[in-house]
């Protein structure tokens, strides 16, 4: 997007953050009003850490899919479907990226509240598929600006549940709003500092559309936007020409995705002398380890443009 859109954006939120401040007139935790912590499960880390850091104390988190777990690829387990059912809430990311998993929301939302964070999102953030232009991108975590809209439906399903803890579930989103234009701004700087014409992300598996159009970044996947969508010969030729051709230097492996690929993509480009090195790891769709600050989304999203810069600047 244009610099000045990224500058209107940063502008608008330190606005309302403003002005979610002002509003604040006290505490939600009102000791003889406390009920039992909102029992939630989630699908992906990044929609799990959304809602840890809005509900708080006053939630209760299970994530199904940790650190290198591929949600195209997921299927709920019988113990997947306990936690579900015991769950007061489910939090799920949505535009199909856990596509086999939809029959079981139907079935839960009889039940309980289900919701996906994506739904939140304005229509003019979300980018189509390739394959399907009637459909979108499932990930949108790539793109801060359209991530932030996830906050509001998470903290209104939460007052829903426990409204007398909603001044602070207001509190929790203003401040994590504010660490997102943080995260977004120091993005926006370092990726900068890349020459333009390195300026170039290749992966295994076409999952970041978001990050290249939010920050500027030619993105390349071998794969398509699923890791469900086969890749032959000619694909690996394909970017093996690019690669050659535009003399890109590095490529990089995904932590939920076999490195098979990307070093099929390697090994083409030395057959034809051109030495292409393997940039680093990215969280592409799974964050990293639970208790790590890779197994955050403001971490796993650092560690991501660190990454990215390091290899390319």
């Amino acid at each position: 997007m244009k610099k000045w859109l990224r500058s209107l954006f940063v502008m608008m939120m330190v606005l309302a953050l403003a002005a979610c401040g002002s509003n604040q007139t006290g505490s939600g935790d009102d000791n003889n009003n406390k009920k039992e912590a909102i029992q939630v499960t989630t699908t992906t880390g990044q929609v799990a850490d959304l809602v840890k850091n809005i509900g708080g104390d006053h939630v209760e988190v299970i994530s199904l899919m940790g650190a290198g777990v591929d949600p195209h690829l997921y299927q709920a387990s019988q113990g997947d479907i306990q936690k579900l059912n015991n769950a007061d809430i489910i939090f799920y990311n949505g535009l199909h990226l856990e596509g086999k998993m939809g029959e079981i929301f139907e079935k839960m939302e009889k039940d309980k509240p289900v919701l996906a964070v994506a739904d939140a999102i304005p229509e003019d953030f979300l980018l189509s598929a390739d394959d399907d232009a009637k459909a979108h991108d499932p990930h949108v975590w790539f793109d801060i600006e359209a991530w932030t809209h996830g906050i509001e439906i998470v903290e209104q399903e939460l007052v829903k549940l426990s409204p007398e803890h909603e001044e602070k579930f207001k509190e929790n989103a203003s401040a994590y709003k504010e660490d997102l234009v943080e995260m977004h701004v120091y993005a926006t700087e370092q990726i900068e500092t890349i020459p333009e014409e390195s300026r170039v992300l290749v992966t295994a598996h076409d999952a970041f559309k978001y990050f290249g159009e939010a920050y500027g970044l030619e993105v390349m996947g071998l794969q398509g936007l699923s890791t469900d969508s086969e890749y032959g010969l000619k694909d690996v030729q394909n970017l093996v020409d690019t690669l050659v051709e535009r003399n890109i230097k590095a490529v990089f492996v995904e932590s939920s995705i076999s490195e098979k690929s990307i070093n099929a993509v390697v090994e083409g480009a030395k057959k034809q002398g051109h030495e292409v090195v393997i940039g680093g790891e990215l969280f592409s769709d799974a964050m990293g380890e639970e208790g790590t600050e890779e197994g955050t989304y403001l971490g796993m999203f650092k560690h991501n443009v660190d990454t990215i810069v390091t290899s390319l600047k």
